[in-house]
């Protein structure tokens, strides 16, 4: 048999995964290979090429639904919603620049596969809670549909948001329908410099809770700053971001309540339109760490506690961090070999928990550390429970997530 499968249907797809069920031969699944890197490397033989399930299959602006095969570009699909004024509110990630690869190669497969999300997560949640229907193949070699293409839909609602975030480990998706939103009118950028990562988080905890509906808030110290502004965006050291999004006297209305709010901190620049989205996409996709050799880790804790958990590994080993989901995600670049796992996840149990994904490293280091949190045992068990009901014969991206699974 071949080295690498490129079905061009949902059948070809269920014929390759039925064969190597039978053969028990592993197969490793991608779209086009953008986050190939991220995640343990796939214990596999054979290549299963998506790529070629490409398209929108439906579109209905009005019932704000949209239907794409798996291997469609995200790209594709962000400029036919632009087109007719909408958007994916959740505002995938790209990590190709990232993982080293272009920007803009990811699929729809792929952002759901790994539930991305971008700065606007804390308002409009991750890809899972946007996903309405699927199609997809078991590693029986079954083709199963789940959910629907309605906005209220919740029949078999559930099935969907546990294959969302599995990596390819648990199926395969052939067919996937999403909810889309309204692109918002205009958007600004509120601007305090020279806070620090403990004043930023404060800062950005009573921007999201007073009543300015503050889409995304991110803080970038120094050193992440001025990476971004060799790149061309115009941050006057550390930077504290809030975004604003609607029509424009709201976003005009709400800036100003968050100068009355805040303004006494620091000094306040306001970031238009453009510029604004520029750099929200920067910080999205971790611009400031991309081309660097520096290992580069995801940290998820609670918003006030990123400062706390930066300043103790800063004080164990040379770091750089910025903030983004108003301090609740912490990027951390960690220079050298050393990925420092146990030091980073025992800083993360000392504030009362969180999670921490090792993004780059090179595939001998991500094969000998866990790369994704460790489970707690019944929720470890859980997921072996899942794992042997969707794929009992260890077949599908074998190794990505766990050592043998």
């Amino acid at each position: 048999m071949p080295d690498t499968f490129k079905p061009r249907t949902a059948e070809e797809a269920r014929d390759v995964v039925r064969w190597a069920a039978a053969e028990h031969e592993p197969l490793e699944i991608v779209g086009q290979a953008s986050k190939r890197a991220l995640g343990r490397p796939v214990q596999a033989g054979h290549l299963l090429d998506m790529s070629q399930l490409s398209g929108i299959e439906l579109y209905e602006p009005a019932e704000l639904i949209l239907t794409a095969l798996p291997g469609t570009p995200i790209a594709e699909i962000e400029a036919a919603l632009a087109a007719a004024g909408q958007e994916l509110a959740f505002d995938p990630l790209d990590y190709g620049p990232l993982l080293g690869q272009p920007a803009g190669l990811g699929t729809l497969g792929g952002v759901v596969a790994a539930n991305l999300a971008g700065s606007k997560r804390l308002k409009h949640g991750a890809a899972r809670d946007h996903v309405l229907g699927m199609e997809a193949i078991s590693g029986r070699g079954e083709i199963f549909k789940s959910g629907g293409r309605v906005v209220k839909n919740v029949t078999g609602y559930d099935l969907p948001r546990t294959l969302t975030g599995s990596w390819g480990t648990l199926a395969v998706a052939t067919c996937l329908t999403l909810k889309v939103l309204p692109r918002a009118e205009t958007e600004a950028t509120f601007l305090l410099s020279g806070l620090s990562d403990a004043d930023a988080a404060l800062a950005m905890t009573a921007a999201m809770g007073a009543s300015a509906e503050v889409s995304a808030a991110a803080h970038l110290p120094e050193n992440a700053a001025n990476r971004l502004a060799a790149r061309g965006h115009a941050l006057p050291g550390p930077s504290t971001l809030l975004r604003l999004e609607g029509f424009g006297p709201s976003v005009d209305y709400r800036f100003e309540q968050l100068r009355g709010l805040l303004g006494a901190r620091a000094g306040v620049t306001r970031i238009e339109v453009e510029p604004s989205r520029a750099l929200w996409r920067a910080v999205r996709d971790a611009e400031a760490f991309a081309g660097t050799g520096d290992l580069v880790w995801r940290i998820s804790v609670a918003p006030t506690a990123g400062p706390a958990v930066v300043a103790q590994l800063a004080e164990a080993f040379a770091c750089t961090a910025f903030y983004d989901w108003s301090g609740g995600l912490v990027w951390l670049a960690v220079p050298g070999e050393e990925a420092r796992a146990e030091e980073i996840r025992a800083a993360i149990a000392a504030v009362g928990g969180g999670h921490a994904t090792l993004v780059r490293a090179p595939a001998p280091l991500r094969s000998a550390i866990p790369v994704f949190q460790p489970q707690p045992a019944p929720l470890a068990a859980l997921s072996a429970r899942l794992k042997e009901q969707f794929d009992p014969h260890g077949i599908l991206n074998p190794g990505r997530m766990t050592a043998g699974h």
